[in-house]
């Protein structure tokens, strides 16, 4: 199975911008489609990116036009740019398969606040 290790969360102000990674211990690539997750306090998990084998990408409306999920394939690794970033957005994010989710990494806190 994949393990996954999510890197890149942080303290930023609202309207600011974050980029997540997402590093994998076997190809990405051979999933058909990999997502990114978050979990606010109090909240479920949820899926808010998800990118398929193809290269198309849906979001959650909650982040449609302000963030962008990417792979890249040399690197075998995925982003999650995240921009015009807002309170609301304040969560611990996770990176795993979009369709049948294995084991969850740590996970990366992103936390907006001015």
């Amino acid at each position: 199975q994949v393990q996954l290790v999510e890197s890149g969360g942080g303290l930023v102000q609202p309207g600011g911008s974050l980029r997540l990674t997402c590093a994998a211990s076997g190809s990405i690539f051979s999933i058909y489609a990999m997502g990114w997750y978050r979990q606010a306090p109090g909240k479920q998990r949820e899926l808010v990116a998800t990118i398929f084998s193809g290269g198309t990408t849906t979001y959650a409306d909650s982040v449609k036009g302000r963030f962008t999920i990417s792979r890249d394939k040399v690197k075998n690794m995925m982003y999650l740019q995240m921009n015009s970033l807002k309170p609301e957005d304040t969560a611990v994010y996770y990176c795993n398969d979009a369709v049948r989710p294995g084991d969850w990494g740590q996970g990366t806190q992103v936390t907006v606040s001015s």
